[in-house]
């Protein structure tokens, strides 16, 4: 008898047996010759790998490509649910979207190991509830397919460090699906950031505000046919991999599962995922060093776990602040700004942004005035109709597997740093803790007072600024003060002596 693994139930910062199992799976399927680029005419075929809601939208998008003559094609579907027609989701209806008899069981599978071993399959597209990515993206890779995983990327932090370094020692293709990495604002931010022209990074914000009247992911419908017959239950949960804690099924568990921490992470990961991924971008900073996390359940009072209200402070070496926060019960937005000393990002609906100069003078502006108007609009064209970016994400995806290009959009290596950011701020929040990240390592700890120290130490020996990665103008620019006169003044007076008059 196979002895079952023990899931810890303490957060998301430890390891909680996915990634082990996940690994203890390598080595089960053949790996093919990496390298081998694919012509224009050469059939790339993909499996679906948990055909719910998003992964709908990403069906859609690989039959329009079918349809319009591009050498793609969907040969499999995995999903632990048979599935509704009149809801669209699920293993049948899914299979029968895409083509593909549903009696060909090899093909149409409650287990997408089957889908892995299956040689005519070249990537797959893993769309399940977070607490599965890691271990299908691993499995996948190690068995020599390609990945277009949803976001999160992943469950735990330790979960996104094997993913990446699965992906290097594989050498496969792997994007996590933030979509909105696909549109070149963020890196044309990037390059006015990189380039001096705001002075040092200070701080940048986002937001993903949301309302409804039946509360966050709940309008995702149960049914009468969501069954343990019809559900593989054991096989969503993944207890015998360490994925989750066993406990009786119910619906709402498995159709609404973003509001559990057993199997997501609510907004945190949902949401805020989306929002930091392409401020990474924009900023030129990945791994944060300090993380504190904030918010609560104040309303959404339905049986759920996750807060419907939260914000995630992450502070960085390179000395700056990101500050992410939402509520799910009011849709007025924070708005998203980069804050630099010499001038300010503010973007306008993610498809354009204001480079605002900052009036420096003596004595600060009072609070208020400065509304991020006027200043240089840069506008990149781009086509955003419909579920435009996400297409785009899929062009370019489908262009690094024919090339074997593993620098995608989102690679796991960006995927890592936001999963780190969002799980050291649900662990923060639910634990009353603040954290220190080490990128090295990859090692979490609790932070102490020696992040406040560090900086009182910088200033107190006239440091210098850390700049953002791939700063490109002088180390100073925009990152210095202007000391009056009359500072000269100061120092600490020594046995009665006047620090200003010693020679």
């Amino acid at each position: 008898m196979t002895e079952k693994k023990t899931v810890s139930r303490r957060g998301f910062l430890e390891t909680t047996g996915a990634a082990t199992g996940a690994l203890a799976a390598a080595g089960t399927f053949a790996h093919p010759a990496i390298g081998a680029v694919k012509g224009a005419n050469d059939r790339i075929n993909f499996a679906i790998l948990g055909p719910g809601g998003r992964a709908q939208a990403h069906i859609g998008h690989l039959l329009d490509m079918k349809k319009e003559g591009k050498a793609v094609d969907i040969i499999g579907v995995a999903d632990v649910w048979d599935g509704n027609k009149k809801v669209g989701r699920g293993l049948y209806p899914s299979a029968e979207r895409c083509g593909i008899n549903t009696d060909d069981k090899p093909k149409v599978t409650k287990d997408y190991r089957k889908l892995l071993a299956d040689k005519d399959i070249d990537a797959v597209v893993v769309a399940t509830p977070d607490h599965w990515h890691a271990k299908m993206a691993i499995d996948a890779m190690d068995a020599g397919k390609d990945v277009y995983c949803e976001k999160p990327m992943c469950h735990t932090i330790d979960e996104a460090r094997r993913i990446t370094e699965t992906q290097k020692r594989t050498g496969q293709v792997m994007t996590v699906g933030v979509q909105s990495t696909a549109h070149p604002v963020w890196k044309m931010a990037y390059d006015v950031v990189s380039s001096g022209k705001i002075g040092h990074v200070m701080q940048a914000q986002t937001s993903y505000y949301r309302n409804s009247d039946v509360g966050q992911w709940r309008y995702y419908p149960l049914t009468e046919d969501m069954t343990p017959k019809t559900v593989d239950w054991k096989m969503f949960l993944g207890t015998e991999f360490g994925l989750a804690p066993d406990q009786p099924f119910n619906r709402a568990k498995y159709a609404q599962w973003r509001c559990y921490w057993d199997f997501g992470g609510g907004m945190y990961t949902d949401l805020f995922v989306h929002q930091l991924t392409h401020m990474l971008i924009a900023t030129g900073v990945r791994f944060p060093r300090r993380v504190v996390g904030g918010g609560g359940l104040y309303m959404e009072y339905d049986g759920r776990d996750v807060p419907d209200v939260a914000t995630v402070v992450a502070d960085y070496d390179e000395g700056c602040q990101v500050i992410i926060s939402a509520t799910m019960c009011n849709d007025t937005q924070l708005g998203e700004v980069i804050r630099g000393h010499t001038g300010t990002i503010a973007f306008e609906g993610g498809n354009a942004f204001r480079v605002v100069p900052q009036k420096l003078d003596s004595r600060p502006a009072p609070p208020g005035q400065n509304k991020a108007e006027g200043g240089e609009l840069i506008k990149p064209e781009f086509a955003t109709r419909g579920d435009g970016d996400t297409r785009a994400l899929w062009n370019h995806f489908i262009e690094c597997v024919r090339s074997r290009n593993v620098e995608t959009l989102c690679p796991p290596e960006t995927g890592y740093a936001a999963i780190a950011t969002v799980n050291l701020g649900v662990d923060s929040y639910r634990h009353g803790k603040a954290y220190f990240f080490d990128k090295a390592t990859g090692k979490v700890s609790e932070a102490d007072d020696s992040w406040a120290k560090k900086w009182e130490t910088v200033s107190h020996e006239r440091g210098k600024p850390q700049q953002i990665m791939g700063w490109k103008a002088d180390p100073l620019e925009g990152s210095t003060l202007k000391p009056k006169d009359y500072q000269k003044l100061e120092g600490d007076w020594v046995d009665g002596q006047d620090p200003a008059k010693k020679a």
